[in-house]
């Protein structure tokens, strides 16, 4: 049997050995070089496997290579989004969300949404906060190639405290609804947030997720009142570090920001009451501001309709045009800006749509392509994989018909993606 065995491996390698790996090569007729912050010509991406290998103008195409003909496009690298919750979005009513459904309501949609995501050129993300996990899950079926869906680095449980925006607020005290303690990211003090810490990266978090204020939609009463405290807040993310994660921080308030950012936090989400000492705070630790400036638009116009009660439609008007000024400021100022839209509070597939905001807002076309490329893949730790079209990186690489730097709303209609190599989505 031993021989047996020994035989048919020694055939194998002979078959193989020698054998020349697949090359795809793309014809780009134009390229947005997101490194460079320009448009180039008449480019060839050579594609071996899920890596680009080679990117010029004057590349010999190989014998035998697979040719996509993209000649009449525009090419960019997949696009990425810092701030989405993949595996969940609104349905036809607030109540039921929360009283009817469980995780597995969610996890057998969630591979619908993680396609939508994909097919609309978003090929990376950052999901920051599922519940039971579901988001662990998702990731590691795309990663299997038994789903298709944007490369996941996901948080798990988002952490907060008790009354906090991370946990159920407004409700009778006898609603035993929730699911078992030790999947809750309900944490309080010091050494229950390292713990909860601990147990986030237990079970799969890349990244750690906290509340540092109160939320918008849910029914604690304030918008952005810090809810831990800066010895909290150095804990989740001194505790994150020993592991090599980095935090973001869910923060509205303009005290809260501060914290977290005092704190060591890698990105401030929303973000929608910043003053100038939070500004010059964030510029001066680095910190990315993650806004998601388009949403107000959807929660708006949809949310009376699908039930969600007065007082968070209330707290939405507070918060939503003073943010997108928020981002105003902190695009002047300077401040690092990244590409996050909350996708999960509005439909998944619909994250372009905040490109127009942000170019409204005060950035460039290409600032905001860059936001959502280069900057995104930085704030990930993922510069040296994905946010450019570059050797040695993954071949996710998107096009459209006409130029985003021209209309920044072309990225609405993402006609080509490509995630690792595969094509899923060629409507040229």
């Amino acid at each position: 049997m031993r021989k047996l065995i020994l035989f048919f491996a020694v055939l194998l390698h002979f078959c193989s050995f020698g054998q020349t790996p697949v090359i795809i090569a793309v014809k780009a007729g134009k390229l947005i070089d997101t490194e460079k912050g320009d448009i180039l010509t008449n480019q060839v991406i050579l594609i071996s496997g899920d890596t680009i290998q080679a990117v010029g103008s004057n590349l010999t195409i190989p014998a035998g290579a697979s040719i996509i003909d993209l000649s009449t496009a525009t090419v960019l690298p997949g696009l990425i989004d810092c701030h989405t919750h993949i595996t969940a979005q609104p349905g036809e009513n607030y109540y039921d969300d929360i009283f009817r459904k469980s995780p597995i309501d969610y996890a057998v949609t969630a591979h619908i949404y993680a396609r939508r995501t994909l097919e609309a050129g978003f090929t990376t993300c950052r999901d920051v906060g599922s519940q039971a996990f579901i988001d662990v899950a998702l990731k590691t079926a795309i990663n299997h190639g038994d789903i298709p869906g944007p490369r996941l680095v996901v948080a798990t449980l988002f952490i907060g405290s008790t009354g906090s925006h991370g946990d159920l607020n407004g409700f009778s005290p006898f609603l035993d609804w929730k699911l078992p303690s030790q999947m809750s990211g309900v944490a309080n003090g010091v050494e229950e947030l390292r713990k909860q810490v601990r147990y986030n990266i237990k079970y799969g978090a890349d990244v750690i997720k906290f509340g540092a204020s109160a939320g918008v939609l849910t029914e604690e009463e304030s918008v952005g009142a810090p809810q831990f405290t800066q010895e909290e807040m150095n804990a989740i993310v001194s505790e994150a570090r020993l592991w090599g994660k980095k935090v973001c921080a869910h923060a509205h308030g303009t005290d809260a920001i501060k914290m977290a950012v005092r704190a060591g936090v890698a990105s401030i989400e929303h973000g929608s009451l910043l003053d100038d000492e939070a500004i010059a705070l964030m510029k001066e630790h680095g910190t990315y501001l993650d806004a998601d400036i388009y949403n107000d638009e959807y929660i708006m116009s949809e949310y009376k309709r699908l039930g969600y009660p007065e007082k968070i439609l209330n707290k939405e008007k507070l918060v939503g045009q003073a943010q997108r000024e928020s981002f105003r400021k902190a695009v002047e100022a300077g401040v690092k800006i990244s590409f996050g839209t909350d996708a999960g509070v509005y439909p998944h597939g619909w994250n372009a749509r905040q490109f127009k905001w942000m170019v409204k807002y005060g950035m460039t076309p290409i600032q905001a392509i860059q936001a959502a490329t280069l900057n995104a893949a930085d704030l990930l730790g993922w510069k040296n994989k994905v946010g450019s079209i570059r050797p040695g990186k993954y071949a996710d690489i998107i096009a459209v018909q006409g130029s985003p730097l021209d209309d920044v709303t072309i990225l609405e209609k993402v006609k080509f993606v490509m995630k690792g190599g595969v094509v899923y989505k060629n409507v040229f």
